[in-house]
């Protein structure tokens, strides 16, 4: 019965992965790539930036960056654009 159980243990820990807290670039992205090559200068640090795109599917996301003190954009959040409804 001990074999079994460490047996069950073993296998439940070799199917774990590290999940990353923050959102990942996704095709479409801004920063999806090497990223924007030009830093944002006149927009105040930690000011936020809407950005739809649509991906293979054709389905619409909307993203949420946030203006890094380097001017450079972060990727906070990302959420599926509801289609609208004829």
């Amino acid at each position: 019965m001990k074999r079994f159980a460490a047996l069950s243990l073993a296998l439940a820990l070799a199917g774990c992965t590290a999940v990353s807290g923050e959102v990942q670039p996704i095709p479409g992205s801004i920063t999806y790539g090497a990223g924007p090559s030009t830093r944002l200068t006149k927009s105040p640090v930690g000011s936020q930036v809407l950005h739809r795109l649509r991906d293979q599917f054709g389905k619409e996301w909307e993203e949420l960056y946030v203006v890094q003190p380097d001017g450079s954009l972060k990727l906070v959040s990302r959420r599926r654009y509801p289609a609208p409804t004829l």
